[in-house]
């Protein structure tokens, strides 16, 4: 099997399809529940982000290897490509707003949230910025349910909305724009792509036409860790995506993340996780 047994859904239950740039779908979870019962499994969306807005009931989450429990009122956004999935009890719902990556490219100088990696926030329900977030939502609801899909005051909406979960999301390091954050996105950006490749670090360097201090100076501040570390980090968390999503071999899992040898890759592993990829899968299935 190959990454793409993981799958690839337009929404969930339906098969990806092309999206125009400004393509936003809203529904709630619930609308949906004939095709998932209450067990959305591991799934991913090639062209769009997601919000989701928790405002009844409790369940676990699940995105990438990360798992919470939670409870409403809980926030979610997460990016195209990123694998996820939840189990719900009964009565739980949620409004979910599918938001293409051309509009969220047009959105990210309008909000406060970075638009590149997956954010997953609760807190208490009487904060204002609940409060705010619940009302915008049901603003680009009642937008949408009214036939409207793509104008200016909408599109105002979801930057709102994103930027109330970045409020909430106190944790996050800010993301106030800076030749650094540009630097360090572009990078992650850059390591997404070809972290499969064994690039040496000097050609990401070329690619993002800057210099090795630039980088690490920007990967440290922004991303917290150096440049190198954040591609380890990627190849890491690619093998634990496909240990947990498929039934591929380790062997196979080694080579498409990268390590041309899969007893180095089983090291690797071990001194990550500590424990060996087959034990970590039997562990975490």
């Amino acid at each position: 099997m190959k990454q793409a047994d993981i799958p690839d859904f337009f929404v969930y239950g339906e098969p990806s399809r092309a999206l125009d740039v400004g393509f936003l779908h809203v529904e709630t979870v619930r609308e949906r529940n004939n095709i998932h019962l209450g067990k959305v499994l591991p799934h991913k969306h090639a062209q769009m982000g997601q919000i989701t807005f928790w405002t009844s009931g409790r369940g676990v989450y699940r995105i990438e290897d990360q798992v919470w429990d939670f409870s409403a009122p809980t926030a979610s956004f997460v990016p195209s490509n990123v694998v996820h999935g939840f189990t719900i009890e009964p009565g739980t719902d949620a409004l979910v707003v599918s938001v293409a990556d051309g509009m969220l490219k047009q959105l990210a100088a309008q909000t406060s949230l970075a638009l590149d990696g997956p954010v997953f926030v609760g807190g208490e329900p009487q904060s204002q910025a609940w409060t705010g977030l619940a009302d915008t939502l049901a603003m680009i609801a009642r937008e949408y349910r009214q036939g409207v899909r793509n104008d200016d005051i909408l599109t105002n909406l979801v930057a709102v909305s994103l930027s109330y979960i970045a409020r909430l999301n106190a944790d996050r390091p800010s993301i106030a724009s800076s030749p650094a954050l540009a630097l360090a996105l572009a990078f992650r950006r850059s390591v997404d792509e070809h972290f499969r490749e064994g690039w040496p670090m000097e050609k990401y360097v070329d690619l993002l036409g800057t210099t090795p201090h630039l980088l690490d100076k920007a990967s440290r501040q922004v991303l917290k860790m150096p440049p190198k570390e954040v591609v380890l980090s990627r190849r890491l968390l690619e093998a634990k995506r496909l240990l947990l999503f498929t039934i591929r071999s380790v062997e196979d899992i080694a080579l498409e993340t990268g390590f041309r040898d899969p007893a180095y890759f089983s090291r690797f592993f071990r001194l990550r996780e500590g424990e060996a990829p087959a034990a970590w899968r039997r562990r975490n299935g």
